[in-house]
Parts: structure tokens; C-alpha cells; sequence
């Protein structure tokens, strides 16, 4: 009797997963896309979600891209999105064709700018915190961390802004993560929103995105110089958001991952109230405006207001590490629908200031509007920092007392540029809420010019708490993933 020889695909669904699981990462997500059979022995094998990161300043690019890729594929992962974050000196497009050649253009791949990266050295193991600066050669590293969300579904939208014209295309940015959302989680708001942007207004922007999406959906990011992805670049993309949506159709018995924000800050609140009298728009988005103290007739003499929280604070701040915090109450809509009132609070810098005026970063204040002044202060970031940490502590005693039991897998962090070792004694402080409260654990992160994260005014001290503030400046926003089986 003759018998037909026994092929691969009679192999039990237990020894075709104790063979894919020896496989490399490449070659178990090739294995995964072979059959269902494939598939369920590979779901199998890899079923809890995973984050893996890495970083080098090694200044060869292929060879720091090789370091990194290979680390972070040296467990069994099968990613279903990447961050990049390089040095201000890295060639950003030769950077994602080596990415994407080591990973694939099929996943989503955010490439950006940064001023510096939060992570594990590939070659020391060490965990450090690196700021850059333009022209430094040590602005040649980078950072890449991938992620296996088991349950959820990925995707990478971009906002354009059409080239020679001032608008966003904000309202469509915002359709495609809804429709996104709802063909896969039957929500039209996500889980989570990850928003990279190189515009100094994405403040209208975020403020949109708050405004349009539900409460429980979390919205982080950080803001960049340059921006790519995997599947393309162009020139007039003003911001990706990598976007996180539930699993509608996730198979039995996978559980569900949640995304959780603590956010922190180091702008200490200083002098009276004011009203903004009169506003010019300058060149390279910058603000002219007078102001009066609240209850006032008569203009402020800026400079004197300086000199004066100089004395109380009783040390000298520098002119850039003020910045006024404007109240400002505007109308929101998406596609001209149901338009409601928004009250937010919105940081802009101070770049100059006389006996009349004041010059501010950035546009879209209006006479009439409210601000108060905030300066940067080593002691606020310090108790605020602490403040998060306590946050994180209690957090994880939470996941640990219930019924069912939450693991945190991993954590990202966008950071202020601004804020290190002239703020800090101890080094790497900005990641110590989470490496102190979570060790072992994969992070990584990124240091921007602004910080997102969702929350109100209260994280600055004001009285009011109906003022949403979802852009910061000088602050680290940490996101924490955790899974629960």
C-alpha cells in the first residue's frame, strides 16, 4: 500500500507553532501570511501584545540602522507599526529606505526630526536620555521602536496642506481617522491617536481632533522639524497621526489593550491677569500685542512686569523662558456641522518685550482674549514630575487589585527639548516616573518643540478647569500600554 508522504500541512497545529516559534521576526511574520493554518499557529505563539526599542549614535546610518533593526528583531515580534526618531543631521529619506528595507513599506512607519531620543542604548544596554542641537554631530543618532497590538488595527493618516495655500485640510484629516475607526472598530472614535507634526499651528490642529473625537480616546504626540513615512513623502504634509482602533473581529480569547496618559509640567504661573488690547501678525508666525491688567484702563508696561516677577521669583529669568498662557474662546465645527463654543489654553513664547508691547511666538490671538504670564521653573517640573510618578504608583497598585489582571507592556514619552541637566541634578529624569514605576519594561520616546497630550487647565494652576490645554510647552506627556488577557 503505497501512502502519499506527509507534508507540512498535516502537521499539527502544536508542532507547526513550535517550529515558527524558532523562527527570525522577518521570517515568522513571512511564515504568518503562508495560510490560516499559518496564521493560527503564529497567533499561537506570539498572543500578548509586545513593544521593542532601541537606539544608536553610531554616525554611520546603515550601521545605526542595523544595530537598531537587529535589536529590536532579536525576539519574536511581528510589528504592526514603527516610530523613527533621528538626529537633526540624519538624511531622513535614507533613513526610511534602510527602515523600510529591514521592516517592510506595508506597516505603518512614522519618520521624524527630533531633538533628541528617550532609550535603551543598543550597544551599551544603558537607558539615557539624549538631547541634540543643530550642527552638534552627536545629532546623528536614532531611535526605533515597534509594536505588536494583538486586537487592535493600525494606521497611518496624513494632513497635507496644499502647497502655496494657508489652510490645512483639518476637516478631512479628521474624516479619514473616523471612517478608519468605525470600518474597523464599528466606533468613529479610536482607541488612541498618535500625532506627529512639523507645523507651528498645530494648535487648531489638536484642538480640532479634541474637539472631534470621544473623551475615552487618548491623543499624544510631540512636535517635529521634518516628517516621513513609509509608503511616501511629500513635502506639504503638515502632521501623521498613527491611529489605534479596536479590533471589531479579533479572534476568541484575545484581550483587550488600553492606552492610559499622565502628563507633566514645568511653567510656574507669575502675575496678575491680563487683556490682550491690540494685536498685529508679523512675519514667520510671530504676534505684536498690547495688553492691560484685568479691571485696567491703561496698557501694561511689559518690561516693568518682567523686572518685577524677576524680584519675586528673586532670580533673573530669561526673556525666552517666559510665555504667556492665552484663554481663548473660539467657535469649533467639523465640515461646518454642529458648531459649538471651545475655551482652551494656548502657550506662546515670548521673544521680545518693551514699555508698550509685547512680541509673542505664533499666531491666532485675538483682542479681548485673556493670558497670564508662566515661566519656566526647575522647582515646578520637579514637584509636577513627582506629582506624575505618585499618579503612575497609584495606577499600578490599581491594575494589580482588581479581578482581572493588567499588565503594562510598554510606555512611549514625548519630552521638551528645553527642560535637562540645567534643570535637573539627576540624570534621565524625565523617564523616571515610568522606569522607576515599571523596570523591565520597553520605552522609548522622543524630545519635540511642543508636547501633546489631552487635559485641562488645572495642570497650570488655574482656577477654572473648563479651559481644555491639549498643546503644551516645556512638559513631558507619558503614554502607558497595558493589556488585559
Amino acid at each position: 500500500m503505497v501512502t502519499s508522504p506527509t507534508t507540512i500541512d498535516d502537521l499539527s497545529i502544536d508542532l507547526l507553532g513550535n517550529i515558527v516559534s524558532r523562527l527570525h521576526s522577518v521570517d515568522f511574520a513571512s511564515a504568518d501570511c503562508v495560510s490560516r493554518s499559518w496564521n493560527r499557529a503564529c497567533c499561537r505563539v506570539l498572543c500578548c501584545p509586545k513593544l521593542s526599542s532601541a537606539c544608536s549614535f553610531n554616525s554611520d546610518l546603515q550601521v545605526a540602522v542595523e544595530g537598531v533593526a537587529n535589536k529590536v528583531l532579536s525576539e519574536l515580534i511581528r510589528p504592526h507599526f514603527a516610530i523613527v526618531s533621528v538626529g537633526l543631521c540624519v538624511d531622513l529619506p535614507e533613513a526610511r529606505r534602510l527602515i523600510t528595507a529591514r521592516l517592510s513599506s506595508k506597516i505603518p512607519i512614522v519618520l521624524s526630526s527630533s531633538f533628541g531620543v528617550i532609550g535603551r542604548d543598543v550597544n551599551s544596554d544603558e537607558f539615557i536620555e539624549t538631547r541634540w542641537r543643530t550642527g552638534n554631530a552627536a545629532g546623528s543618532g536614532i531611535m526605533l521602536t515597534i509594536g505588536f497590538l494583538p486586537g487592535v488595527k493600525v494606521n497611518l493618516i496624513s494632513l497635507s496642506q496644499p502647497i502655496g495655500e494657508d489652510p490645512f485640510e483639518i476637516d478631512k484629516f479628521i474624516t479619514d481617522i473616523w471612517e478608519f475607526s468605525a470600518s474597523k472598530s464599528g466606533r468613529q472614535s479610536p482607541a488612541a491617536i498618535m500625532i506627529f507634526s512639523r507645523s507651528q499651528q498645530c494648535m487648531n490642529v489638536v484642538e480640532k481632533i479634541d474637539y472631534a473625537m470621544s473623551p475615552e480616546t487618548v491623543i499624544v504626540g510631540g512636535g517635529c522639524c521634518s516628517l516621513q513615512y513609509a509608503s511616501g513623502s511629500s513635502r506639504n504634509t503638515a502632521a501623521l497621526a498613527l491611529v489605534f482602533a479596536e479590533d471589531m473581529n479579533k479572534p476568541p480569547g484575545v484581550g483587550e489593550t488600553q492606552f492610559h496618559t499622565v502628563l507633566s509640567s514645568a511653567l510656574l504661573p507669575v502675575g496678575p491677569t491680563c487683556q490682550v488690547t491690540s494685536i498685529k501678525e508679523i512675519a514667520t508666525l510671530k504676534t505684536k500685542l498690547t495688553a492691560r491688567r484685568e479691571g485696567s484702563y491703561e496698557n501694561l508696561d511689559v518690561l516693568a512686569l518682567l523686572n518685577q516677577v524677576n524680584e519675586e521669583l528673586r532670580r533673573r529669568v530669561a526673556t525666552e523662558d517666559f510665555f504667556i498662557g492665552v484663554t481663548r474662546r473660539r467657535n469649533c465645527s467639523i465640515d461646518l456641522e454642529k458648531v459649538e463654543w471651545v475655551t482652551s489654553l494656548v502657550f506662546h513664547q515670548v521673544l521680545e518685550g518693551d514699555e508698550e508691547s509685547l512680541i509673542v511666538d505664533g499666531i491666532g490671538i485675538k483682542s479681548g482674549d485673556t493670558f497670564r504670564l508662566y515661566c519656566l521653573d526647575p522647582t515646578t517640573a520637579i514637584s509636577s514630575t513627582a506629582n506624575a510618578s505618585a499618579y503612575i504608583r497609584s495606577f499600578k497598585q490599581g491594575s494589580t487589585t482588581g479581578g482581572d489582571k493588567r499588565e503594562v507592556f510598554g510606555g512611549y514619552i514625548f519630552s521638551s527639548w528645553c527642560r535637562g541637566m540645567q534643570f535637573f541634578v539627576q540624570p534621565d529624569f524625565d523617564s523616571s516616573p515610568l522606569r522607576d514605576n515599571f523596570p523591565g519594561v520597553t520605552l522609548g520616546g522622543m524630545f519635540s518643540v511642543l508636547e501633546i497630550g489631552r487635559g485641562d487647565s488645572t495642570l497650570y494652576a488655574q482656577e477654572q478647569n473648563s479651559a481644555r490645554c491639549c498643546v503644551h510647552e516645556c512638559g513631558v506627556v507619558y503614554l502607558i500600554m497595558s493589556y488585559t488577557p
